[in-house]
């Protein structure tokens, strides 16, 4: 009994950080769109990663973390590829295309693709009442989209949908090492384990002249940086060790909503009524899935 409690206490915690790092991200599609207006794509995905690693490099030196061991290497490597070079900049690519409104719409696929990569790679096995919950609120989310005339297919969409697998696969990876390594100790070593190809790359890309880059633009780059890049994993892959990848991830699925009321209040992108009610029934999925998820 006392076992049990102390394991649903640590899933509470779970889910409860999870929910605060769905929250932070949900204002990286934002702040993505408008930072993209005034950098290059692939300087801001160095950038804000070679910021975000130099800030987790010196927490790991401050607080004296041992190195990772030789085994780990392979999957920080993935989740380097995944979060911190992959969605990045491709979901920087993509919204040179579309509008931050309709890139935040494919996030409804997020947690299906981090489900099923929690099914390959850690090993997870929830039960068929999780995954119908589950393709019901992507299939909320993506039939409001649809619902609402998505417009012609463009090059953002197809980069948007590799930045969601990209995604998932990162978020999988991250959230099974986080078991052993700790959540905020992932993310910081995979930005250091690429930070000396974002440093290179980011002097690489270094824009000629600054004089055209706005306030907006510079905020734009400091959220995705700090929040965006470090704050917001060490909550959400904390959440995904302590509450279960599949489970934790279903969070996911408010984040288009999050998302969408801060381009709302942000860049003036019209919300609807429909929207906010529909966001009632994806709660429903979240709830549903977190009961059959183990």
């Amino acid at each position: 009994m006392a076992t049990d409690r102390i394991d649903g206490t640590a899933v509470t915690s779970g889910w409860i950080s999870g929910f605060l790092g769905m929250v932070i991200f949900s204002g990286s599609l934002p702040a993505t769109r408008v930072a993209v207006m005034a950098f290059d794509p692939v300087f801001l995905t160095a950038a804000r990663a070679a910021i975000a690693g130099l800030l987790g490099l010196a927490l790991l030196l401050a607080l004296r973390q041992r190195r990772p061991s030789r085994s780990d290497l392979p999957s920080l490597a993935i989740v380097a590829l995944g979060v911190v070079v992959g969605f990045p900049l491709l979901t920087a690519m993509a919204l040179q295309y579309v509008s931050s409104a309709h890139s935040i719409l494919f996030i409804g696929l997020l947690p299906l693709a981090t489900a099923t990569f929690g099914y390959l790679r850690a090993g997870e096995r929830p039960r068929p009442g999780f995954w119908l919950f589950s393709v019901l609120g992507a299939a909320l989310v993506v039939g409001y989209a649809l619902a609402q005339g998505i417009g012609s297919i463009t090059w953002g969409d197809p980069l948007m949908l590799a930045a969601i697998v990209v995604c998932g696969l990162g978020y999988a990876e991250g959230g099974r090492l986080s078991r052993t390594v700790g959540g905020w100790q992932v993310i910081s070593w995979a930005l250091v384990l690429s930070l000396p190809a974002m440093l290179a790359l980011t002097w690489a890309t270094l824009p000629a002249d600054f004089g055209h880059v706005d306030a907006a633009a510079w905020t734009g780059l400091a959220y995705v940086s700090l929040f965006s890049m470090l704050i917001g994993f060490v909550f959400w892959y904390r959440g995904l060790a302590l509450g279960g990848i599949a489970a934790v991830g279903q969070l996911q699925l408010l984040q288009p909503f999050f998302g969408l009321a801060l381009a709302a209040l942000l860049l003036g992108e019209a919300v609807s009524i429909t929207m906010l009610a529909l966001t009632l029934g994806v709660v429903a999925c979240v709830v549903g899935a977190r009961r059959f998820s183990r």
